[in-house]
Order: C-alpha cells, then structure tokens, then sequence
C-alpha cells in the first residue's frame, strides 16, 4: 500500500457528527452536514487546505444529507423526508420516505449521474434488517434494496454504469450495474467485505477507485476497482464518517468525523475528533453531479 502525505485539520469548530461532504464545482464551495445538531454548513476552501465556514443553516431535526441543483437550491434528507430548501431560505416539504414515529430515518444520499436522488435509512436504536435504498425523481420513489442493515455511502464510477453502495451493519461494499438512461439497476453483488471497521461513506477519483471512511478505525480506505485495498489514510479521530474531493481541481481529499461516541477520556486523547480534515492524496476526484431538481410533484408543498 502506498505512503501518502498526513492529513490537516481543516475546521475550527469540531461538530458532533459531521458527514456527507459534497463539493458544489458550479460555486465552488463544500457542503457538508452535522447530523446530531440539524446542521448544513457551507465552507470555502483555502490554498492552504483549511475550509473556511461562510453560510450555515439550521434544520428542525436530523439531517443525514445535502445535495445542490444547478438552480441553487438544496435536497435535505431532513429525519425522513426529502425537502427541498431554495435560495431565499424557502423550505418545501417533498417526499416521506420512512414513516414519522417508526425510529427511522434517512441517512446518506447521493444524485445519480442523470441527477435522480438516490438515498438510504438506518434505524436509530441500532441494526435492522429491513432498511432501504430508494431512488427518488418526479414520478415517485423506487425501492432498490428493502433488506439493508444500515445504509450508507454511494458512489457511481466514471462511465456511469455501476453503482457502488454500503451497508455498514454487514461491513460491505455492494455493487450493481446502473443504466443512466433509465435509472434501470442489475443484481446486486458483493464488492468489497471489510473484517475491521465499518465502512461508512465513500466518493470515487478519476481512476475509478473507491475511497471509503472507514468508522472505528480512523482511517480512509482507498479500493481498485477490482476490489483490492491499495491505500489507507490515517486519521487522529477514531470515528471517520465520509469523504469527498475538493477544490477547482478536485485535488483535495476532505475527511469528515464525528466526536458523539467518545466519552471525556477519547475527547481527550483524541481532541481534533468532530473536525474536517484535508489531504493531496496526487489524484483527482471524478466530477460529482448536481441534483435534477425533481421530485414527486403531486407530494411537494411548502412547509
């Protein structure tokens, strides 16, 4: 495995369960989530690697994802619903996807390369066995996978055609054949299996390897596309939850963690837990798409 440069600390302020980094290439700025504390937080990054946070927005719940659309405006994976949020702070109530009241609620999401908004849930008392991935666009939502343990990170490589997806109670990678066309998926297969560890969230560079934030171990995981680790990234907080390229060149490698699971003695000895980190790991990142804009309209109203 490949020695790389060591990461930075990239924020000041230490957040309870950063996650979901997306970089916005059309403003270029980041966007990223605090899960526990209902935040999106928006952040310039320097030349130096720090980000520098200029626009934050506080949601009544959890929010286990963001996405920008060409238009400006957000999908929030807000508790279980998809909203969308506009410029002017407008926020419009788009799709239940797991009930109200059910201990559930939505985790990672991602735009398809067509701009279809995929996203996945997790019960918050601990493992399932009957969690989703759904793909949601304006006419409804389709069920992809009903049997998950704890969804999370996706990633589709380069060409489009395969659609990486984790689930972190069973430790694995998934991968699936995707039409971009139709949004049309094949049989769902086994990628990767880690034995430590749990994978969370994960981006692809321009060479079609996976790079995956690996919970529990404080690390980034970085996988060929044949499946084979070939690098790993260490990291001084424990709990590293996702990870995303950056910048105009896409150059930068941004690591979100968490400090909610570490009791005085790890916030302690591992004081930068909660913080963004960046690394040049000398590759790009593959271009990530925008959100289409569309839901199911006849749900859609303003809240």
């Amino acid at each position: 495995m490949t020695e790389i440069a060591a990461v930075q600390v990239a924020t000041t302020d230490a957040y309870v369960l950063a996650e979901g980094p997306c970089w916005d290439d059309r403003r270029g700025r980041l966007l990223w989530v605090d899960i526990e504390s209902g935040l999106v937080l928006c952040g310039e990054l320097a030349d130096d690697g720090t980000l520098g946070v200029v626009h934050r927005v506080e949601f009544d719940g959890r929010v286990g994802a963001v996405a920008p659309a060409e238009n400006g405006d957000w999908i929030v994976a807000l508790d279980g619903r998809l909203v969308r949020r506009r410029p002017t702070g407008e926020v419009a109530v788009g799709v239940e996807v797991v009930a109200a009241g059910s201990g559930r609620r939505l985790n990672d999401g991602r735009p398809d390369p067509a701009g279809r908004y995929v996203v996945g849930s997790l019960r918050m008392d601990g493992a399932s066995e009957s969690e989703v991935l759904v793909v949601v666009d304006d006419r409804g939502i389709r069920t992809l996978d009903a049997d998950l343990s704890l969804s999370n990170g996706l990633a589709w490589s380069t060409d489009g055609g395969t659609l990486y997806s984790i689930d972190t109670g069973r430790r694995t990678v998934f991968r699936r054949s995707w039409d971009v066309a139709t949004g049309a998926s094949g049989t769902r297969e086994v990628h990767v299996t880690l034995t430590h560890g749990h994978p969370d969230g994960m981006t692809i560079d321009a060479e079609d390897h996976l790079w995956i934030a690996v919970w529990g171990l404080g690390q980034v995981h970085r996988y060929s596309p044949a499946g084979d680790l070939v690098r790993v990234i260490d990291v001084p907080a424990p709990f590293t939850s996702s990870v995303a390229f950056a910048g105009a060149d896409l150059a930068t490698l941004v690591i979100t963690t968490s400090y909610r699971d570490l009791d005085d003695v790890g916030r302690t000895r591992y004081p930068d837990s909660g913080r963004l980190f960046t690394v040049r790991p000398g590759v790009a990142g593959a271009p990530q798409p925008l959100w289409s804009g569309r839901l199911p309209p006849a749900r859609e109203g303003t809240s």
